[in-house]
């Protein structure tokens, strides 16, 4: 985890997030900063439904798409639409460490028998959709699929910047991803 950028003080923020959008979510999540008001949202945060994730940040600060593994790939239309609608300029992807899109494939069998015991699922079905959709929803690791999915979602939308996190569920913190290593 050598690529993380840790945020513990104003100083830690980069220049270039400073005074943006993404430099207040750092500063509201990790620096313990008072909440704003804010009538329309000035960001879009894309993260995972991991319940174990909870942001500190004000009311209408931000748009939120919720996925498996921040995987917003077929959440592009909420993108656009948070983007032509609602202004978007800043994206700020993050994705946590412990994410159960991670190594799927080890969790098929965890995965068929909830759907049978907790849905009332036939067996078969259950691994027809595991096959079908674990492959389409696999991220590989953590930090690798954020940066790569930043990387598609700037070259999708050139003028809108979009900034690689990772929530560290051990410590509940923001951490940039830095990306030249």
């Amino acid at each position: 985890m050598q690529r993380l950028i840790s945020i513990t003080e104003l100083s830690d923020i980069p220049d270039k997030y400073r005074d943006t959008p993404i430099g207040s979510l750092l500063e509201y999540h990790n620096l313990g900063k008072l909440p704003g008001y804010y009538q329309q949202g000035q960001l879009l945060v894309g993260m995972c439904m991991d319940n174990r994730k909870r942001l500190r940040i004000p009311n209408n600060f931000c748009f939120i798409i919720r996925t498996g593994g921040g995987n917003l790939r077929y959440s592009e239309f909420k993108v656009s639409y948070a983007i032509a609608m609602g202004g978007i300029r800043y994206i700020a992807l993050i994705g946590h460490t412990q994410c159960a899109m991670v190594n799927l494939h080890s969790r098929k069998e965890q995965f068929v028998d909830g759907l049978v015991n907790n849905a009332g699922w036939d067996r078969q079905f259950a691994e027809d959709q595991f096959n079908q959709f674990a492959p389409l929803h696999e991220i590989g690791n953590e930090v690798d699929f954020v940066l790569s999915e930043s990387a598609r979602l700037r070259n999708r939308y050139p003028k809108v910047t979009v900034v690689p996190m990772i929530y560290k569920v051990e410590d509940n913190m923001l951490y940039l991803l830095n990306e030249k290593i």
